[in-house]
């Protein structure tokens, strides 16, 4: 059973930073893409930023600049750096995990199987 385990939400004033975090655990939890998605109340969950197993990356072009997704492999765990953070980055994000890298559908909400329990993003 794979879990992904989130941390590092929270509320900040417009221009801060927070760090996201997600881990991923249990039997077969090694990912090769991984990925950050956020939702608005009612409102489809959207891509954000994602990393295959090689190093590559998606950014949704609002994030881009401001935030930078990162992996770190050996312990199997994601991280979310957003600076900058604007008023419109509120919402609710979840990271997501694959065992294939997505390439190009990385920020393709569809091309994941695992996801987090999602970690509330509040910028004032």
């Amino acid at each position: 059973q794979v879990q992904l385990v989130e941390s590092g939400g929270g509320s900040v004033e417009a221009g801060g930073s927070l760090n996201l975090s997600c881990i991923a655990s249990g039997r077969g939890a090694r990912m090769h893409c991984m990925g950050y998605f956020r939702q608005y109340p009612g409102k489809e969950r959207e891509g954000v930023a994602a990393i295959d197993s090689d190093g590559s990356t998606s950014y949704r072009d609002s994030v881009k600049g401001r935030f930078t997704i990162t992996k770190d492999s050996a312990k199997n765990t994601l991280y979310l750096q957003m600076n900058g953070l604007q008023p419109e980055d509120t919402a609710m994000y979840y990271c997501a995990a694959a065992k294939e890298d997505l390439r190009n559908g990385r920020l393709v909400r569809d091309s994941y199987k695992y996801w987090g329990q999602g970690t509330q993003v509040t910028v004032s």
